[in-house]
């Protein structure tokens, strides 16, 4: 599928959401180009198959097995590893494919949308998933962080955060880092069905959510440590969380809001304008008037901040895609970095809006 011209890219994940919306913006992209997707329960079968909305460009594209994706990662000189494994299967798939890659002599950057590298410790993310990690001699060789947190990466390669994650860090890391609030950060977010992954479970396939609204894990969602941890190294700050997570009646798509107690009274209009220098150059983010709406970012990487304040208190709204912006546009965005592309490419495509 390479021509030569653009950087071969490799996906894990089989027949994800997550993995389906990697293809979707690897067809467009101008500096990457799909050369290899992993699904060992469909090996052989085409890519169209799984996801017949990619037809078009994808029509005589084929899943491969481990041993093939690895065969072709050791022939390219350089390529891109975007992993959409599940959490406790992608660390030792990983390893596995770094160590082949390196050992041919490949350049290879990879970008893991999975848990598995998120924390810096095996023995932390033992402590959250409850079993052992699959490759912890790797942890040190990855970096957890939002690309609007962390200019460039200090390791070759990069654990994205998880979706509910990305949309509570754009909103507390101003609040925290900017030194506005004290006490407790108290969020609370919605997200679409998709975020529970593609095979129906009781609790989260989309006929049971749909017209329902119902929040689950309550104050012990598992992302909290990740959230903390990677606030933490973005602003200095161990932040005190309080989240609480709901299952919404839509497809995609997160709404998250972030209330805490300001520590100087200040004006909407003056914490507005704390946001927006703090995320200035920060091509994906865009902190609007009034409450932001989450049909303006679907199917999108973009992600939209509103503020409200009054006096005492503050309100931070964030809508983000979570396919996208929370997991394959975020994991993209770090690519082009990692291989010094513009971290715009293959991003800019506005929300559909009407969906």
């Amino acid at each position: 599928m390479s021509d030569g011209a653009r950087t071969p890219a490799f996906v894990l994940g089989g027949t994800g959401y997550v993995s389906g919306e990697l293809l979707r913006l690897l067809a467009g992209h101008p500096r990457f180009e799909l050369a290899g997707i992993l699904s060992d329960s469909r090996a052989g079968g085409a890519i169209a198959a799984a996801f017949p909305h990619l037809q078009s460009v994808y029509a005589d594209g084929r899943f491969v097995d481990l041993e093939e994706l690895e065969a072709m990662l050791r022939r390219a000189p350089q390529a891109a590893l975007f992993s959409a494994a599940p959490h406790g299967v992608a660390a030792a798939m990983i390893d596995r494919l770094l160590a082949s890659a390196q050992s041919a002599g490949a350049r290879l950057h990879c970008v893991d949308i999975s848990a598995d590298f998120r924390y810096r410790s095996a023995a932390v993310y033992e402590a959250v998933y409850g079993h052992a990690h699959g490759a912890p001699a790797r942890i040190a060789d990855f970096t957890c962080a939002l690309p609007e947190h962390l200019a460039t990466s200090p390791t070759p390669h990069v654990a994205h955060p998880g979706c509910f994650a990305t949309a509570t860090l754009l909103a507390i890391a101003p609040l925290l880092g900017e030194g506005l609030t004290e006490g407790p950060l108290f969020a609370s977010g919605v997200t679409g069905s998709t975020g529970s992954g593609r095979k129906p479970v009781e609790g989260t396939h989309h006929p049971q959510r749909h017209a329902d609204l119902y929040a689950y894990n309550p104050l012990r969602h598992r992302h909290v440590p990740e959230i903390i941890a990677c606030a933490e190294a973005a602003t200095g700050i161990t932040a005190d969380l309080r989240f609480v997570p709901h299952s919404g009646p839509f497809a995609r798509g997160i709404h998250l809001t972030v209330q805490a107690r300001l520590r100087k009274a200040m004006a909407a209009a003056e914490v507005r304008a704390v946001f927006a220098a703090y995320y200035a150059n920060r091509p994906f983010v865009r902190i609007v008037d009034g409450p932001p709406r989450m049909k303006d970012v679907v199917a999108s990487n973009y992600a939209h901040l509103g503020v409200a304040a009054d006096g005492a208190s503050v309100a931070v709204m964030v809508v983000v895609d979570n396919l996208t912006k929370g997991a394959a546009g975020g994991a993209m965005q770090w690519m082009n970095r990692l291989f010094g592309f513009d971290e715009r490419a293959g991003l800019l495509a506005p929300a559909p809006a009407w969906t």
